[in-house]
């Protein structure tokens, strides 16, 4: 039988050893996404096609486009690879990136504390974008505020909901995606909803359907980075898309891709592409 003092030093070198293996893991696994992403010559990457500008089917084709599947067609083009598109909702596309379903998400989800805990991504952001509050012409909404004790539309996921509920004081509904959101807000399961603005205001400016809805508040909710997720650790895959989005700013290819799909740059983009277009590739 071992004494006291060497069973002591046999669990600490089954400790260390536990981590060196668990590093290890963490290790081979972040470099075998990248590795099998070329291996098989392609990218899988999550996309949300709730509608313009960001992702919807074409109808002549009922091929998907938008912004994010232009993101992520170039995505692939610069690791030179196919790209598999893979549509997610609200509701499941953490669990896709984290079951292996998907390689990466372009998919409207926006950087919280919660998500950078389970998921990792590049630093740059591509976009930064809040959310917009949509309601009836004749609701009586005007700011935020009026929102108290009304119940307002979201989609499940949505990193809307905390400040709507504790900062506003909303009751807050949550629906599979946006389209089942925006279908509650017209059969008036709810006096407003709020979803990523570049969505909310091309709809109430150019869907004849909604010439009874507004946009009454100019200041989005809680702007926040756009990015490309991807599995906690994968450092291998987070560099090489770093490297692809500071290209999309230095470049200006992001800021043409942007308007190409009726989005406004916002001014995080704007100084991301002079910051970057200041230092050498």
């Amino acid at each position: 039988m071992l004494n006291a003092p060497i069973r002591r030093t046999f669990r600490h070198a089954l400790s260390a050893l536990g981590v060196l293996a668990a590093f290890a893991a963490t290790t081979a696994h972040a470099d075998a996404t990248l590795d099998r992403i070329h291996q098989r010559h392609k990218i899988v990457i999550g996309v949300i096609l709730s509608g313009p500008p960001f992702g919807s089917l074409d109808p002549a084709t009922q091929k998907p486009v938008g912004f994010n599947i232009d993101l992520a067609e170039n995505v692939a083009k610069q690791l030179g690879v196919d790209v598999e598109l893979t549509p997610v909702q609200p509701s499941n596309r953490v669990q896709f990136l984290q079951q292996g379903k998907v390689d990466a998400l372009i998919a409207n989800m926006e950087v919280t504390k919660e998500r950078a805990e389970i998921f990792s991504y590049p630093p740059t952001p591509f976009e930064e974008i809040g959310g917009a509050l949509i309601t009836r012409k004749d609701s009586g909404i005007k700011t935020w505020a009026d929102l108290r004790g009304k119940s307002v539309c979201v989609s499940q996921g949505s990193n809307y909901t905390k400040p709507l509920a504790e900062q506003y004081g909303a009751q807050v509904k949550a629906f599979r995606g946006q389209p089942e959101s925006l279908l509650a807000l017209r059969g008036n399961n709810c006096v407003a909803a709020v979803h990523v603005a570049p969505t909310l205001r091309l709809l109430v400016a150019r869907n004849p359907d909604w010439k009874d809805y507004t946009i009454p508040v100019s200041n989005d909710l809680i702007p926040s980075p756009s990015v490309i997720w991807v599995r906690k650790g994968e450092t291998d895959t987070q560099a090489a898309l770093e490297k692809i989005v500071q290209n999309w700013h230095r470049s200006g290819w992001l800021i043409d891709v942007e308007r190409k799909n009726a989005m406004q740059p916002s001014q995080a983009v704007l100084d991301l592409h002079a910051k970057f277009k200041a230092q050498p590739a």
